[in-house]
């Protein structure tokens, strides 16, 4: 073994190197967090449509086995929390599911937080983007914009976790629907990055950059009706896992002390 090699591919990566040029089969430095609680909407719960023979009477099952965080779990060895349910936004999210189901509990304090929320809140909803600075207060007689619902969850988690590690979702191009979303999701890409350099430990997982379209050969893959199938689920994993191993060695220094997340020490003595 040449230990150069793989030591410069840790410490010297290419850059010119794109975040999906090399898609893992195995967890690739993914495994490096324990915890992981990914927050989301029914792509991200291991969602299944059902229909009869004439594509009426349709069914939607969340089954979180089958989730990319749970393949995500049984490929890095580590815990996944499935925070996320069909049909989930942002301010759903903040204003009632979250403090029902108990996912503020610190007990379930992850090392890392992954986001994927804007379908349901930007393409079906049609919720108002808004900008960076807004936020919701917890008044339930007021209300927020998708960009202060989520980064109030942000807010939020970092209370309960200061040192995670956000990965923060674009949505990819095409998924069978109109046209003029993808310009839509063009900005809710833009507006993550916005987000993503507002707060420290925060990098966006640029699906909308970097996946392939959601469209033709790529449909019919990885689609069972307008959801994932369990391929596309396990690809989908396969994909996030190969743009977090990207992130972290590009960022190699950010993420030597994971292991004292949520210890409240660090090793001050560590240099890169």
């Amino acid at each position: 073994m040449n230990i150069n090699e793989y030591v410069n591919y840790l410490t010297q990566p290419d850059s010119n190197e794109k975040p999906l040029d090399n898609i893992l089969e195995t967890c690739g430095l993914t495994s490096v967090f324990r915890t992981v609680a990914v927050i989301g909407d029914s792509l991200s719960s291991g969602e299944f449509e059902s229909a009869d023979k004439n594509d009426e009477n349709k069914g939607y099952h969340d089954m979180f086995e089958y989730s990319w965080g749970q393949y995500i779990a049984r490929s890095a060895g580590c815990s996944v929390y499935n925070f996320s349910r069909g049909g989930m936004t942002a301010k759903e999210y903040m204003r009632s599911f979250a403090v029902k189901m108990g996912m503020f509990d610190p007990k379930y304090a992850a090392q890392a937080y992954i986001i994927a929320l804007g379908v349901n809140d930007i393409i079906n909803a049609g919720h108002e983007m808004g900008k960076l600075g807004d936020l919701w207060n917890g008044d339930p007689d007021t209300d927020s914009t998708y960009c202060g619902y989520y980064c109030s969850i942000i807010e939020k988690y970092k209370q309960i976790q200061p040192d995670a590690k956000f990965f923060i979702m674009s949505m990819p191009k095409g998924t069978g629907l109109k046209p003029e979303d993808d310009a839509k999701k063009e900005k809710v890409n833009a507006l993550l990055h916005e987000i993503a350099a507002h707060y420290s430990n925060t990098y966006v997982i640029d699906l909308y950059t970097y996946m392939p379209a959601n469209a033709g050969d790529y449909r019919r893959i990885f689609y069972l009706g307008g959801h994932l199938n369990p391929i596309g689920y396990r690809f989908t994993a396969q994909v996030v896992m190969s743009y977090i191993d990207y992130i972290i060695r590009h960022n190699m220094e950010d993420f030597i002390q994971v292991p004292f997340i949520g210890f409240g020490t660090h090793n001050a003595t560590a240099k890169w």
